[in-house]
């Protein structure tokens, strides 16, 4: 039987490759760390979280909450592991950074089909690669020139790019706790998973003016500032006007602050980045201030004022390929058919969503791997519409990475009543995958 081959073990690559095992074919996975690393990444273990610590919402009401169900079905390993290294985190789904890596590590170790080979593909595109069998490519959006510079020649156009932002870390017990309130916005979920440092609308202006001012890490002069508009960094957030923080990542709704019975004019919310609350994540303040700027402003935030950062804001590259016009339906590239493209680089945003496509591509390289055609989800569901989103169907003329939702669905059936949609669409999709799953047991069964 062939061989898969995966290059690249972050959340996609490890996903795939365990994907690919437990569909019984053997798998080698290529990670360059420790020998080397990117210019975000710091641990040598596998599937290393970078900008945040959070896999967002866990609700099934969400777009990502109903993609994580659905991979939760169909026995995602980073699912696996998020959940027993989950921190309290209200209705969002969090965990331990460093004992999710670890524990993706470990599992990928203990399957004997994965084989991990800790060195660089220096050549990710090589036709030897797939001469096994089928080939996936998982480097990861902070790829290397030798991954970058062969997807612009096989795209047969110049590979885009976008910029993230990493949001900085505090310690708790640099934190002013007399100025903080535990609580999770309108009360979701037990308990107060976040702490909330509220701010008077003088604390508010006085910390805007200051960020306005502030010194930013500019871009090199190859470097075009192309955003991705889900992670903005919080100053050019607040470049769009005054309003646009108390609307975004400093929105009061839903919070009252205990000491004063009220709203406040704005509110820093800090999210567990462990599961001893050790240390904490400023949520949406993603920054590319350089380190003295965020030092200052950072501490005119009145909780923040003798805070100690465990890590500062950075900001890097981001590459994805243009996909409807580079990838075929079952994300192989239309210049290779051998190799599929995974996770960030192949036009997905975000950690749940890299998994997933990741975990696709690993089903449809083992089927591959056993001489048979590869599929595809249910249209309907949050899988099956993220794919669609990357596909040859997508006419945007300005492609964009895009987290899943619900702008990605299926319109409604002709008739449905706009208020009985919602909880049709999440039905709708939750329904498909029984019959769909059947039917390919069915036809391997039968082949």
């Amino acid at each position: 039987m062939a061989v898969v081959t995966v290059i690249g073990g972050g959340l996609a690559g490890c996903e795939a490759a365990l994907r690919v095992a437990a569909n019984g074919v053997s798998v080698r996975l290529f990670e360059m760390k420790p020998g080397s690393f990117s210019p975000a990444h710091r641990d040598g273990n596998l599937a290393e979280l970078v900008c945040s610590n959070s896999f967002r919402s866990d609700e099934a009401s969400s777009a990502v909450g109903l993609l994580k169900a659905e991979m939760r079905r169909l026995g995602s390993a980073t699912m696996a592991a998020a959940e027993r290294t989950r921190v309290p985190a209200g209705g969002a789904l969090a965990v331990n950074r460093e004992d999710f890596a670890r524990l993706m590590t470990e599992t990928v170790l203990a399957d004997p089909l994965v084989e991990l080979v800790r060195e660089k593909a220096e050549r990710p595109f090589d036709p030897g690669l797939a001469e096994g069998g089928p080939v996936i490519v998982a480097t990861g959006p902070l790829a290397g020139p030798e991954t970058t510079e062969a997807l612009s020649g096989l795209a047969g156009r110049e590979n885009l790019h976008f910029y993230d932002a990493l949001a900085p870390i505090v310690t708790r017990d640099s934190l002013d706790m007399g100025k903080l309130f535990a609580a999770n916005r309108y009360d979701e979920g037990p308990g107060g998973d976040y702490l909330n440092c509220p701010l008077s609308q003088g604390e508010f202006e006085a910390f805007l003016a200051a960020l306005l001012e502030a010194d930013r890490v500019r871009p090199r002069p190859f470097e075009s500032e192309r955003y991705f508009e889900g992670c903005l960094p919080i100053e050019v957030m607040a470049g769009r006007g005054p309003r646009t923080l108390t609307f975004g990542p400093m929105k009061p709704v839903g919070l009252t602050d205990p000491r004063t019975g009220r709203r406040p004019a704005a509110v820093v919310q800090l999210r567990p980045e462990n599961a001893a609350g050790t240390h904490y994540n400023l949520v949406g303040f993603q920054t590319r201030l350089t380190v003295g700027a965020q030092e200052r402003v950072l501490r005119l935030i009145p909780a923040l004022r003798g805070a100690k950062f465990a890590r500062y804001g950075a900001i890097h590259r981001n590459s994805y390929v243009d996909a409807p016009r580079v990838l075929d339906p079952f994300q192989r590239l239309l210049a290779k058919p051998g190799f599929f493209l995974a996770g960030q680089i192949s036009g997905v945003e975000g950690y749940v969503e890299s998994a997933a496509q990741g975990l696709w591509a690993g089903e449809n390289a083992a089927r591959l791997a056993r001489g048979l055609e590869p599929v595809l989800p249910p249209r309907a569901t949050a899988l099956g519409s993220l794919l669609a989103y990357l596909g040859p169907g997508n006419e945007a003329r300005d492609f964009c990475p895009s987290n899943v939702n619900f702008g990605l669905f299926p319109p409604p059936p002709p008739g449905t009543r706009k208020r009985e949609w919602p909880t049709g669409r999440i039905k709708i999709a939750q329904d498909c995958w029984g019959p769909f799953l059947r039917e390919i047991a069915y036809a391997e069964t039968n082949r």
